[in-house]
């Protein structure tokens, strides 16, 4: 019998599948099952400063949603920084780490309650206690559930819906603003070809800003798994009508390791949370992610990244969660390969 003798990913892939897989996939690590907050979801999330930082979110729909901010540097253990934040609109809200502060914008108050609203105020801060108001009023109508990345040295908010639980198809956005300052917005398109949506995802890779998924919720519930890319914030090209994941809305992205990632997330049909995980270098070749050890499917999770760690954490897996996972890829993780 020949011995077979070699190092190398793609030589073991020959003499144990099983190993190739593990390579390629390592596992999720749970990194705590509780976090110091209760669990929730629709949060807002970021990374500044070598910490994860976490902001409010919702726990019912029919109470305020809570104003708190939590802060950790491995995962484990969380601190509230303070219990009370200056902003009320913590639901489903946009966030993101510009400029060396942390920024706090948009989102829904008060759920299925009287007196609930959309927001369309900025808020920053540098240390997640003391919050300036950057803007009571951004360009950009009050909304809730929209995208934001920074690309090109500006903020971008990408549609969104005006309306969360009380809206209709006419709540939905699909325009396109941006900052340097997040006290004055400009308008790079009142329609960016795909179709008016929120709870999507936006990415920044290359020189390329890119838009995926989302769609409404009530009363009329539509999802996509489209692909859709620009260059500039104003002129976007399709890059792919059906991704390979399921059409879905209430997900989380990150980018790590050079590819975009898809996070769980919710659908209507089937009505199913999801526990799946996709990778892809160009928004239109995608690959699962296949651990032997991974969450349980939810959606509204936070993701970040960090120290070259990919995280998730909390969102709603029936029941709410407070949990956190990690994810290290090896330094010679082959990414997309087969």
């Amino acid at each position: 019998m020949q011995q077979i003798i070699c190092t190398s990913i793609a030589c073991l892939a020959l003499v144990s599948p099983m190993f190739a897989a593990d390579a390629v996939h390592p596992p999720w690590v749970r990194v705590t099952q509780k976090a110091g907050w209760t669990a929730r979801d629709s949060q807002g999330e970021l990374v500044f400063k070598n910490r994860l930082w976490l902001f409010g979110g919702w726990m019912n729909s029919f109470e305020a949603p809570p104003r708190d901010v939590w802060s950790s540097a491995d995962g484990k253990t969380w601190t509230r920084v303070t219990e009370k934040a200056p902003w009320i609109h913590s639901d489903l809200s946009m966030s993101l780490t510009f400029k060396n502060r942390m920024w706090f914008m948009g989102g829904w108050y008060n759920g299925r309650l009287p007196g609930h609203s959309a927001s369309n105020q900025v808020w920053s801060s540098t240390d997640g206690k003391a919050w300036t108001q950057d803007t009571r009023s951004a360009g950009w109508t009050p909304r809730l559930a929209a995208a934001l990345v920074e690309f090109k040295g500006r903020m971008w908010i990408l549609g969104g819906t005006e309306n969360y639980y009380f809206g209709d198809s006419k709540s939905l956005k699909n325009d396109v603003w941006s900052s340097a300052d997040g006290k004055r917005w400009t308008r790079a398109t009142d329609n960016a070809g795909w179709a008016p949506r929120a709870y999507h995802q936006a990415a920044v890779l290359g020189d390329r800003m890119f838009v995926f998924g989302g769609g409404n919720y009530v009363p009329e519930y539509k999802a996509h798994n489209d692909v859709w890319s620009t260059t500039d914030g104003t002129h976007w090209k399709r890059v792919s009508d059906k991704a390979p994941w399921h059409p879905r809305l209430w997900f989380s992205s990150v980018v790590y390791r050079g590819h975009m990632w898809v996070l769980g997330g919710w659908s209507n049909t089937p009505s199913k949370n999801w526990g799946d995980a996709w990778y892809s270098r160009d928004g239109k070749t995608w690959t699962e992610y296949k651990a032997k050890t991974t969450w349980k499917e939810r959606h509204e999770l936070s993701a970040y990244v960090m120290r070259d760690t990919l995280w998730i954490a909390g969102g709603h897996a029936k029941p709410l969660s407070s949990e956190v996972w990690s994810l290290t890829l090896p330094k010679n993780w082959p990414g997309s390969q087969k």
